[in-house]
């Protein structure tokens, strides 16, 4: 076992609100590197951050909304014509997700979903509370609350002997309490400070079940303006674009 580095490149929700760029979280260890989410700005934001989209073995979707699958047209289009990627692409989602991919890729710039690549690319689907060996990952996702035309994730993931959770997107759900057991870093989108309309978490409820989430730490992201203004005097530490955390 080794140290893994859980990098955001992207800690924004779907409008940009502070100027980040949308869901990436980019994780690496000796052996492995891979995406959590990627949002359609991901492929600007691994170039900002002088990440190499060549370096990732596997990407992993929450859930078929824009600012967390969006990217992925744009990040097999680069393997394709810029990086000229020859090793095989993993990416593992929710039941729909390689079809919604190729009706993007077709909406965007029709006729690439059919190209002859390069290199192999694999999609697996990943079924509700079924732990799947990803690769070396073992990847178990947890439905959320959070209507996108397929089911919505929260997941957990071990790599090298830790694990980092994720809560994708979601209002308050028991099932939370699940993924972030025993986590070593719980990343828990919080959209809202108090009175989230539905579908989000907000603060105000996250601190509520705090003492629930029995996880090593917790990171907040996904905030919207008022969590912004408000995260550096809050209780919970928030992520930032670039930010990095040593596990």
């Amino acid at each position: 076992m080794g140290e893994i580095n859980v990098r955001f490149l992207g800690s924004g929700d779907a409008f940009g609100n502070g100027g980040r760029f949308q869901t990436c979280i980019y994780v690496r260890s000796d052996a492995m590197h891979f995406l959590i989410d990627c949002g359609a700005s991901s492929l600007v934001a691994m170039k900002h951050f002088e990440v190499n989209p060549s370096l990732i073995d596997i990407i992993l979707i929450t859930h078929l909304h824009g600012d967390h699958f969006g990217g992925l047209p744009f990040f097999i289009l680069d393997a394709q014509h810029i990086s000229r990627r020859e090793k095989p692409l993993i990416v593992a989602g929710p039941p729909g997700l390689e079809d919604r991919t190729n009706q993007a890729m077709e909406v965007l710039y029709p006729g690439t979903s059919q190209t002859q690549r390069g290199f192999a690319l694999e999609f697996v689907e990943l079924t509700g509370e079924h732990s799947t060996m990803v690769g070396p990952l073992v990847v178990t996702p947890y439905e959320v609350v959070h209507p996108s035309g397929a089911p919505s994730y929260a997941l957990r993931v071990e790599c090298a002997g830790k694990v980092v959770a994720y809560s994708g997107d979601t209002e308050w759900t028991d099932i939370l309490t699940q993924v972030a057991q025993g986590a070593d870093l719980f990343v828990c989108e919080c959209n809202f400070f108090e009175g989230s309309p539905g579908n989000h978490l907000d603060y105000l409820t996250l601190l509520d079940h705090r003492a629930e989430l029995e996880c090593g730490r917790l990171v907040l992201t996904h905030m919207g303006d008022e969590m912004l203004r408000r995260i550096q005097s809050l209780d919970i530490e928030g992520a930032e674009d670039g930010k990095s955390f040593v596990l």
